[in-house]
């Protein structure tokens, strides 16, 4: 979509994942007051409709914003496979921090669980700085994850952001 390429340009994503670390950060731009940001990624209703790449629905399950809240989605592709994610929500600091647990349900094991940092800082102008800490346990895992395509999935589902942010805006 074109609409999403505009955002792309004009909001880059920088991912940065050292070679023998267990951590990712991500830092994105949003043309969006941090109160609104936060809420897209604490409302259930808002959240579901940009969590992941085009082509996905997602289904929420449990949603409990709040410290000690637990939360778990599903993804459905088109071919109808369904994907869970669950995790805690340790510290939800509105409208600056969250701090959760993250585990993907569909590696052969369970257990890899991930630590997601969550920071919203405000910029001038209305606009907000994203930046992500995500923490693994261990250099495999998270390397695992950075060979599964995660930089055009976070891309695609960032501009989905986007347009949901425009659309409460107007």
């Amino acid at each position: 979509m074109e609409g999403g390429q505009t955002h792309r340009e004009r909001n880059p994503i920088r991912i940065t994942a050292e070679p023998g670390k267990q951590e990712v950060f991500v830092v994105r731009e949003f043309d969006a007051p941090r109160e609104l940001v936060f809420r897209a990624y604490t409302d259930p209703e808002l959240f579901r409709q940009w969590i992941g790449p085009r082509g996905l629905s997602t289904r929420i399950e449990t949603f409990e914003s709040r410290n000690g809240g637990s939360w778990r989605y599903v993804q459905t592709d088109e071919e109808g496979n369904e994907y869970g994610f669950h995790g805690v929500n340790h510290d939800l600091t509105p409208p600056e921090r969250i701090i959760q647990t993250f585990e993907f349900e569909g590696l052969p094991e369970s257990g890899h669980a991930v630590l997601d940092v969550a920071k919203f800082e405000e910029l001038p102008g209305n606009r907000t700085k994203f930046t992500g800490q995500s923490v693994f346990l261990s250099v495999e895992d998270r390397d695992g994850m950075m060979e599964s395509d995660m930089e055009e999935g976070m891309k695609d589902t960032f501009s989905r952001l986007d347009e949901l942010l425009e659309r409460l805006q107007k």
